[in-house]
């Protein structure tokens, strides 16, 4: 699991296994759901819980696989195991059709500390192989059976601390040989990672990477709000947020980047801060003098607050939500307001997070290939 066609083919030539026996056996796994055609055999972590919401397009689900634990760093109290939760979410476009997106782990809770964020309260115990990464996809498409469209990094995690498995796993699944899902169906989202989104700029220069999605989590309209909602914001802020994905739009051609706003009552989701907002979204506006094609460069998702466990913080109302989307509207911004999905199931925006092994841990860093320790800032 997790290697391209050719990293696949490399490995069995070495074990004296032809390219084309090579190739049909990885079509077999990622095509047909194999789990055995020599001389490929594969193990899928088993989904040991899943929950069903009934939403308007149909039905969310949670699953939760259980990885081994390879540092056994919580026997002591009595667990051995590493579980991730994924989220199949049905959508219906403008056209009518109905399609599905999976929304994947990237790391075993998360260091970053984000006050709103379920997954936060958890630390970080650990990031995925590209290979657990994957088996995520191949559980939810040969296991749930279900057909996924579009791929989301936002469940459980931040990807760009793990980027080198996050980038090997989108590698995998966009081998046109195997899981073949499109460059332009995977979003990659990140609280404001401004070394990863570095090495992004670098990577969607390469060849068949330029269509790649990105997500930025803001969540606030001025730099005071987000170091108090997410720490991150003390190290990379709010301008350099700015400048770093303007580069970004540059080198991808003008593509639109989706900003995402949580929208939390009484922290972020008074007037001034929508005003705020439009002023920061300002760059990224329809400008006139820009060539065909390059207008609007940045989509903004308002995405209503679902509560964590022990939360402060009730979700808004509509009122609020209808409030504070209309006067960014009323600026130019281009908006999208998010439907909640999964939030009683504890599998909406913000809510992943596995009780069972919930316990900081500081680990080491690896983004842009040297170590780093997780800090608040």
């Amino acid at each position: 699991m997790g290697m391209t066609l050719e990293a696949y083919q490399e490995a069995c030539v070495r074990e004296g296994v032809g390219p084309g026996r090579a190739k049909e056996a990885y079509q077999a796994v990622y095509r047909d759901g194999a789990m055995e055609s020599p001389p490929a055999k594969i193990t899928i972590p088993a989904i040991v819980t899943r929950c069903e919401e009934a939403v308007d397009e149909g039905t969310t689900i949670k699953f939760v696989q259980r990885l081994p634990n390879p540092a056994h760093r919580l026997v002591d109290r009595g667990i051995d195991f590493d579980d991730i939760e994924s989220v199949i979410i049905p959508m219906i476009g403008r056209s009518g059709r109905k399609t599905h997106t999976l929304c994947v782990s990237s790391q075993v809770g998360c260091a970053l500390g984000c006050e709103f964020c379920e997954t936060a309260q958890m630390g970080l115990i650990r990031s995925l192989s590209a290979a657990e990464i994957v088996a995520q996809w191949w559980a939810a498409r040969f296991i749930e059976g279900i057909e996924i469209d579009n791929i989301v990094f936002m469940g459980m995690g931040e990807p760009m601390d793990n980027l080198d498995a996050v980038l090997g796993a989108i590698a995998c699944l966009t081998d046109r040989t195997g899981a073949s899902i499109p460059m332009n169906a995977i979003t990659i989202s990140t609280v404001g990672r401004v070394d990863g989104l570095e090495r992004i700029k670098e990577q969607v220069q390469k060849p068949g990477w330029k269509r790649l999605g990105l997500a930025l989590s803001l969540n606030a309209s001025n730099d005071v709000v987000r170091s108090a909602l997410m720490p991150i914001n003390k190290k990379w802020n709010m301008q350099r947020l700015q400048a770093i994905l303007l580069e970004l739009r540059e080198v991808r051609g003008g593509r639109k980047i989706m900003i995402e706003y949580v929208l939390i009552p009484g922290v972020n989701s008074e007037d001034v801060h929508a005003d705020e907002l439009a002023e920061w979204m300002e760059p990224f506006l329809k400008d006139p003098t820009r060539e065909k094609g390059k207008g609007h460069s940045g989509l903004l998702n308002v995405i209503p607050y679902n509560p964590r466990r022990d939360s402060p913080w009730d979700a808004p109302s509509d009122e609020l939500i209808d409030r504070f989307v209309k006067r960014l509207m009323g600026h130019g911004v281009f908006v999208n307001q998010r439907r909640t999905k999964g939030r009683d199931s504890m599998a909406a925006c913000g809510q992943l997070g596995t009780a069972e092994i919930r316990r900081r841990k500081l680990i080491s860093l690896t983004t842009q290939g040297r170590t780093d320790r997780n800090s608040d800032g």
